[in-house]
């Protein structure tokens, strides 16, 4: 019989991830997620993969949060509900972008990527079009990476990571967009993940190790 445990310390994660969005959606049947190099994290993957865009600085992390809805079922002879029955699921993840830049703002916003156009080093300047929309616009879904520590034991586990990938997410809270003297402007952003059509799955979470020194 194994000797009693309070528990494993190097199981505890402390640290935010890196947070890549992609052009488009991603699902399980096409290579939209790059392969994992054992040699390298997966945040350089990423970095390389020009289909991905790394929002840079983030506050407070992430933040995954599974909402299921239960239905009841009561009946004369027990003051409280007989069954529970799962009805429904709702998933989102939240974040804040650090970095007020127009890219950050257009995927906050669900922006198209004709909205933004030219570019900052110019006299014309980078321009973010804060279009209305039209009747029957379908909105715009992208995929989400974040890649984050996978242990409390930096020394000695420094290159295991967590990789959460989000096939299909949409921003649909309100953004807000300041410019004061004491605070930085940030864009608070809340992704409402939707599931893949195949799989029926948000995604997945991997704990994976490379060797990349």
């Amino acid at each position: 019989m194994p000797a009693y445990s309070r528990g494993t310390s190097t199981n505890i994660i402390v640290g935010a991830a890196a947070l890549f969005v992609a052009d488009s959606t991603l699902n399980t049947t096409t290579n939209t997620v790059p392969s994992f190099v054992s040699t390298e994290s997966f945040k350089s993957t990423l970095s390389s993969d020009p289909d991905f865009t790394n929002v840079g600085y983030t506050m407070n992390g992430i933040e995954l949060q599974f909402q299921p809805d239960f239905g009841e079922v009561q009946v004369d002879q027990v003051l409280d509900v007989a069954k529970l029955y799962k009805q429904g699921m709702q998933v989102n993840l939240a974040t804040t972008f650090a970095e007020a830049t127009l890219e950050n703002l257009l995927l906050a916003t669900a922006g198209q990527d004709s909205d933004l156009s030219g570019s900052k080093s110019t006299s014309a300047g980078q321009v973010l079009n804060l279009s209305a929309g039209d009747i029957g616009e379908c909105p715009v879904e992208r995929g989400i990476v974040a890649v984050g520590p996978g242990t409390g034991d930096c020394e000695d586990s420094g290159n295991v990571e967590r990789v959460y990938i989000a096939y299909r997410a949409l921003s649909i809270e309100n953004v807000t967009v300041s410019a004061k003297r004491d605070e930085a402007s940030m864009f608070e952003v809340s992704f409402r993940l939707l599931p893949d059509d195949l799989t029926a799955t948000y995604g997945k979470i991997v704990d994976r190790t490379h060797t990349a020194s």
